[in-house]
């Protein structure tokens, strides 16, 4: 789909600014089949409902100019992710994605145990990494 005009006005301006770990995040990768202004329309009304929904900690998202998306939100618990699962005109956008706007999507469900963030510019200069624990591969 070069050249379709995929807007990137309707993502957010900057990174989700989520709370200290630990936290889970909901990673939403998508190929879209048609450029649909319903999808678009659709898109933006998800983006205004889960931002209401309990748990919820942010979002980030962008689509490539051929219809390739991520989208990964932030969320407080399990529980909150499986009632935005559940939530009515969210079905309704999971259905109308199914038969008409994608060609494929995969979601996965993390859970963010740290988090580092860099800003250019910032007093600090450097990146303070948080302590990685060292688990076993395969299990803790």
């Amino acid at each position: 789909m070069p050249g379709s005009g995929w807007a990137t006005d309707r993502l957010p301006p900057e990174l989700a600014r989520t709370p200290e770990p630990p936290y889970y995040a909901v990673i939403f990768s998508s190929i879209l089949r048609i450029d649909d202004p319903a999808y678009h329309w659709m898109s933006e009304r998800m983006a205004e409902l889960v931002d209401r929904q309990p748990g919820f900690l942010g979002w980030e998202s962008a689509r490539s100019p051929e219809g390739l998306g991520i989208t990964v939100s932030y969320w407080a618990s399990l529980e909150a992710v499986a009632h935005w699962k559940e939530q009515h005109e969210h079905r309704i956008a999971q259905r109308r994605g199914q038969e008409v706007w994608y060609a494929r999507y995969t979601i996965r469900i993390a859970h963010v145990e740290r988090a580092v963030v860099f800003s250019a510019g910032s007093e600090s200069g450097s990146v303070d990494w948080p302590a990685i624990r060292q688990d076993p591969p395969g299990g803790r």
